[in-house]
C-alpha cells in the first residue's frame, strides 16, 4: 500500500507538471531511484504504474491540483525560474542610440509568421532603451498592391502585440526622397537606365559582359531619366540600374534594378493615386530608408542576405556604412497558413469569412480565440535570432498561453452536447459552492441550490452525452463537487441514475470517472466556435450569464475559450486544451 501512495503521488506531481498528463517512464525513473529494491520484479511495477498513470490522467488538471495541495503543498511551491532574454546585439556599444525597424507591406493583415520580425526589432529597441520604427513598404501597387484598410489593420495589430511603434513611414509619402537619390546616382555614374529587353540584359548579365546601356555617358543617362518621369517610356521599356560588379558569383547581385515604370492608370496607388509612374524598388527604397532613419540593426530573415550584398554596393556609392545586420532562419508553424497570397486568396474566394476567422494564424484571429500577446512574445524570444531554420507547431505556442491563462482566469461548468439526467433518491438538499478558481479562493465561488423534488426525491441536471452513455450503465460516476451518482440507464436522449453517497474517497475508492454539470433551469445556452470553424452546441451553467465579451475562462475538462457576445445565447470562441 506504501508503494502504490508513493507511486500515486509521483504521477500526481509529474501531472501537474506536464500539463494533466502524467508520463509512465518519468514515475518509473522516480521510483526506482527511491526503492532501488524493486528493480529486480521491474515488469510487474510498471504494470502497477502504468495502471496509475492512466487513473491520474482521468482527473481534471484542477483535480489534480486540488489532491497535490491537499497532501503534498511543499510540492507546488515553484522555484524561481530566470526568464530567458535575447543575445546580445553585435556592435551595439558603437551606437548612440539603438534604431530597429519592422517594414510590412500592406497588401494583407499580419499573422504568425510576422511575429518574428516585430518582436525581435521591438525588444531588442526596448532593450537598449532605443527606438523603434514602422515603416510601410507600399511602393509596388502593381504586383504587392497595399490596401487601404491593412495600414490601420496593421497599427491595430501592432497595439494588441504591445509593440507599438515609435515613429512611422509610409514609403508612398517619400517618393520625392528616391528620385532624388536615384538622380545622385546617376549623376555620379554609378546607375545608368537601361533600355535594354529583359531577355538581352539577362544574357549579357550571365556571361559577366556589360549591356549596351552601361557604359552611356551621365548627360544621356540623366536624360533617359527625365523621359522616364515625363512619360517618355512606357511600363517595361526603361529601369534605374544600380553598377556593381559584373563579375560577382551571384548573377542575382550584378547591376540590380533599383527603379521602374509602373502604368498607375492601370494600376493606380490606393493612396496617391497617378501622381507618380516611376516608383522605386524594394533594395533602393529599403536601403535608403534605413540609412536616413538611422537604422543601426535590421533584424530580418536569412532570405534577404542577398539583398544585404546588393545594398552594400548602393551605400558604398554614397559613402553611407551599413548598418549591423542579423538574418534569422525561416520559421514554421505546422499546420499554421502564413502565405499572405493564400490568405488573401481565401477570403477572396469566401472560404474564410473574415480576417479573425478562427482557422487562420493572423494576429487578429488568434485575438479573437483568446491567444495572449504575450504568449507569442515568449514563444519568439525563447526561438531568438538564430540562423537555423525552427518548426514549431501549435501545441508551442498553446503551452505558452496555458502559463499566462491558468493563474489568471476563472472555471466554469460547459456541458456540450447536453442530455438530461434524472438523479433519484436524493436525500438532502446540497448547497455547491464552486471555487472560481482552484488556487484562489480569495476569488470568490459560484453557488448552486440542488433540491430534490417529488415522491422519488430526484434532481435533474445537464450532463455531457459522452460522459453519461449506455457503457456508463451500473457505474458510479462522481458529480465534481456534488456527489456520487450510479447510472441505471441511458440513451442518446436521457439517462436516469440514484443517489450512491457523497463522499469523494467513495468515488476515489472504486476509480470512479469525474464529471462535470449544470442545473436544468439555472443555465445559458451556449455555442464555442472551434478553431476549424465548426461550432460546438452545449449549456453553459447559469453565472457565465454575468460574464463580458473578450473575457477568457475556462471551462473545465474542455478548454480555454474567449467570450465573444452574450445574448440569448452564450458564444465562445476556442483557444485551447
Amino acid at each position: 500500500m506504501e508503494l502504490r501512495e508513493l507511486i500515486r503521488k509521483s504521477a500526481l506531481l509529474n501531472a501537474v507538471k506536464h500539463e494533466g498528463r502524467a508520463q509512465a517512464g518519468p514515475v518509473v525513473g522516480k521510483i526506482l531511484g527511491e526503492k532501488p529494491e524493486h528493480r529486480s520484479n521491474i515488469k510487474e511495477l510498471s504494470a502497477v504504474i502504468n495502471e496509475i498513470v492512466n487513473e491520474i490522467n482521468k482527473l481534471s488538471v484542477d483535480e489534480q491540483k486540488r489532491i497535490v495541495e491537499k497532501n503534498w503543498p511543499e510540492a507546488l511551491v515553484k522555484e524561481k525560474v530566470e526568464e530567458k532574454r535575447l543575445p546580445p546585439l553585435p556592435n551595439a556599444e558603437k551606437y548612440q542610440r539603438v534604431v530597429t525597424r519592422y517594414a510590412p507591406n500592406p497588401d494583407c493583415v499580419l499573422h504568425l509568421g510576422s511575429a518574428r520580425a516585430i518582436v525581435l526589432c521591438y525588444e531588442y529597441a526596448k532593450t537598449y532603451h532605443g527606438s523603434f520604427i514602422l515603416r510601410f513598404e507600399d511602393t509596388d501597387p502593381k504586383l504587392k498592391r497595399p490596401a487601404p484598410e491593412f495600414y490601420d489593420l496593421i497599427r491595430e495589430d501592432l497595439a494588441w502585440l504591445e509593440c507599438k511603434p515609435d515613429q512611422e513611414y509610409i514609403q508612398s509619402d517619400r517618393i520625392p526622397i528616391y528620385y532624388e537619390h536615384a538622380e545622385r546616382l546617376l549623376k555620379d555614374g554609378n546607375a545608368y537606365v537601361c533600355t535594354c529587353k529583359p531577355e538581352v540584359f539577362r544574357q549579357r548579365i550571365l556571361a559577366r559582359q556589360p549591356c549596351d546601356c552601361r557604359d552611356l555617358p551621365v548627360e544621356e543617362n540623366l536624360h533617359r531619366w527625365k523621359l522616364m518621369l515625363n512619360g517618355g517610356y512606357k511600363e517595361g521599356e526603361a529601369v534605374v540600374r544600380v553598377k556593381t560588379d559584373l563579375d560577382h558569383p551571384n548573377p542575382a547581385v550584378r547591376d540590380w534594378p533599383a527603379l521602374r515604370i509602373l502604368d498607375t492608370q492601370k494600376f493606380p496607388h490606393p493612396r496617391v493615386g497617378s501622381k507618380y509612374r516611376v516608383w522605386p524598388l524594394y533594395n533602393l527604397a529599403s536601403g535608403v530608408d534605413d540609412h536616413l532613419m538611422d537604422v543601426t540593426h535590421i533584424i530580418r530573415g536569412k532570405e534577404h542576405l542577398t539583398n544585404e550584398v546588393r545594398q552594400t554596393y548602393m551605400y558604398k556609392h554614397f559613402g553611407w556604412k551599413y548598418p549591423e545586420a542579423i538574418h534569422y532562419g525561416r520559421l514554421k508553424i505546422t499546420g499554421a497558413t502564413l502565405s499572405k497570397s493564400k490568405i488573401v486568396q481565401g477570403m477572396r474566394e469566401g472560404i474564410y469569412k473574415s480576417w479573425d476567422d478562427p482557422r487562420l494564424a493572423t494576429f487578429a484571429a488568434l485575438r479573437r480565440r483568446g491567444i495572449m500577446p504575450d504568449a507569442i512574445k515568449k514563444m519568439i524570444i525563447d526561438v531568438g535570432p538564430k540562423t537555423s531554420d525552427v518548426i514549431l507547431s501549435w501545441e508551442n505556442l498553446y503551452a505558452y498561453n496555458r502559463k499566462i491563462l491558468d493563474p489568471k482566469v476563472n472555471r466554469y461548468f460547459f456541458v456540450q452536447n447536453p442530455i438530461e439526467l434524472t438523479v433519484k433518491n436524493v436525500p438532502k438538499t446540497f448547497v455547491v459552492k464552486l471555487d472560481l478558481h482552484p488556487d484562489q479562493p480569495e476569488r470568490g465561488f459560484r453557488e448552486y441550490v440542488v433540491k430534490p423534488q417529488g415522491k422519488d426525491q430526484s434532481v435533474i441536471l445537464w450532463a455531457s452525452s459522452k460522459d453519461v452513455d449506455s457503457s456508463k450503465v451500473g457505474n458510479m460516476l462522481r458529480l465534481m463537487e456534488l456527489f456520487n451518482v450510479k447510472i441505471a440507464k441511458a440513451n442518446i436522449y436521457c439517462a436516469e441514475g440514484t443517489f450512491v453517497s457523497e463522499a469523494y474517497e467513495d468515488a476515489r475508492n472504486v476509480k470512479a470517472q469525474l464529471i462535470h454539470w449544470v442545473p436544468v433551469g439555472n443555465d445559458v445556452a451556449g455555442r464555442v466556435v472551434m478553431p476549424d470553424a465548426s461550432v460546438t452546441e452545449g449549456v453553459a451553467e447559469g453565472a457565465c450569464k454575468q460574464l463580458k465579451p473578450d473575457e477568457i475562462v475556462q471551462f473545465e475538462r474542455f478548454g480555454f475559450v474567449r467570450i465573444d457576445h452574450i445574448n440569448k445565447e452564450l458564444t465562445a470562441y476556442f483557444a485551447q486544451k
